[in-house]
C-alpha cells in the first residue's frame, strides 16, 4: 500500500544526489559543456551556410545569453561582493569573445569547418600552458596523457588544411580570421576561469553578454558582410539559438572551473569542435575522412584518460 510514496521518496532522493553530483562533479561538468558548446559552434556553420549576417547573428546570441542570465541573477537572490572586479573582468571576457566569435564565424565562409576549428582550439595549449605555470596544476600521468592526447587531436585534424583548395573564397583570408579568433579564445577562456573563482557566475553571465551585446550591435550596424544576406531574420533566429544552448554550456563550464583544474577541464572543453565536425557530417554531409575518424576515436579517449 505504502509502496507509490516510498517509490516516489526514492526518486527525490536520486534526483537529489544526481543533481548534487552535478554541481559537485568538476568532470561530469565539463563534459556537458563540451556537448553543449559543441553544439553552439556548429551552428556557427549553419550561420555561415545560411549566408547571414555575421554581427547580426552574433548580437542576437548576445542578447539572448544577456536576456536570460540576467533573469536567473534576479530570480537567484545573489549580490555581488565587488563590482569593480566583475566589471572589468566582464568587459575583458566579452572583448575578447566578441572579436573571437566574429572572426570565428566569418572565417568559415572561407575554410572548412573541419580545418577552422582544430586551429582555433589550439588556444587550448596556450591556456593549459598557462594553467600550469600559474595555478600550479597537479596532473596525473594519466591526465597527462589525456592532455597530449588532446594536442594530437588538433594535430590530426588540423594537417587536413589544403591552402589550395579552389572551393573557398579566399583561404589566405580564412587562416588570418583563425588565427585571430585563436588568440581571442585563449584570452576570453583565462579570464572566465578568474570569474569562476572570485565573482558570481550569472552576474559574471549576465554583464559579460550585455557589453558583448553591445559591442556586436555596433558590428551589426556598422560593419557590412559582403555578400551576406539582407534578410536578417534567419540570423537572429540562429543567433537566438545559440543563445539558449550557450546558457547552459556556458554556466557549466564556470561552475566547473570553479571547482576543478583549468588545464584538465580546457583540454576536455577545447574537443568540443569534435561535435561540430560530426553534425556538419551529418547534415552538411562533410566527408569523415579517415584523420578526421581518427581524430574523433583520439578524442573519446583522451576524455577517459583526464578522469583518470
Amino acid at each position: 500500500m505504502a509502496r507509490g510514496p516510498y517509490l516516489s521518496s526514492i526518486l527525490v532522493e536520486l534526483w537529489r544526489k544526481g543533481k548534487y553530483l552535478m554541481m559537485s562533479s568538476w568532470y561530469i561538468l565539463s563534459i556537458v559543456a563540451l556537448l553543449f558548446m559543441g553544439t553552439q559552434r556548429f551552428f556557427y556553420k549553419v550561420s555561415a551556410e545560411k549566408n547571414c549576417n555575421t554581427a547580426w547573428t552574433t548580437f542576437s546570441f548576445m542578447a539572448t545569453v544577456t536576456l536570460v542570465s540576467s533573469l536567473l541573477f534576479i530570480i537567484s537572490g545573489a549580490s555581488v561582493s565587488n563590482l569593480g572586479f566583475l566589471l572589468f573582468i566582464s568587459f575583458l571576457n566579452s572583448s575578447a569573445f566578441v572579436i573571437g566569435t566574429y572572426t570565428h564565424i566569418e572565417a568559415l565562409k572561407h575554410i572548412p569547418v573541419s580545418a577552422a576549428y582544430p586551429i582555433i582550439r589550439l588556444n587550448t595549449v596556450i591556456v593549459v600552458v598557462f594553467s600550469i605555470l600559474f595555478f600550479n596544476d597537479h596532473l596525473s600521468f594519466f591526465q597527462v596523457i589525456g592532455i597530449v592526447m588532446a594536442m594530437a587531436v588538433i594535430t590530426i585534424l588540423t594537417r587536413q588544411i589544403d591552402i589550395h583548395d579552389p572551393s573557398y573564397r579566399n583561404t589566405r583570408r580564412g587562416l588570418v580570421l583563425v588565427f585571430i579568433s585563436l588568440f581571442c579564445g585563449s584570452i576570453a577562456t583565462i579570464s572566465s576561469k578568474f570569474a569562476a573563482m572570485y565573482t558570481n557566475k550569472m552576474g559574471f553571465m549576465a554583464i559579460s553578454y550585455l557589453i558583448g551585446t553591445l559591442l556586436s550591435f555596433g558590428l551589426a550596424k556598422n560593419v557590412t558582410t559582403k555578400d551576406a544576406s539582407a534578410n536578417h531574420t534567419q540570423a537572429l533566429i540562429i543567433g537566438f539559438i545559440m543563445g539558449l544552448i550557450n546558457v547552459i554550456g556556458f554556466y557549466a563550464f564556470l561552475r566547473a572551473l570553479a571547482i576543478g583544474p583549468l588545464s584538465i577541464i580546457v583540454s576536455i572543453t577545447g574537443m568540443h569542435f569534435v561535435i561540430a565536425i560530426l553534425l556538419s557530417a551529418f547534415i552538411y554531409k562533410e566527408k569523415l575522412t579517415t584523420q578526421r575518424v581518427a581524430g574523433i576515436t583520439l578524442t573519446i579517449l583522451a576524455i577517459i584518460f583526464l578522469r583518470l
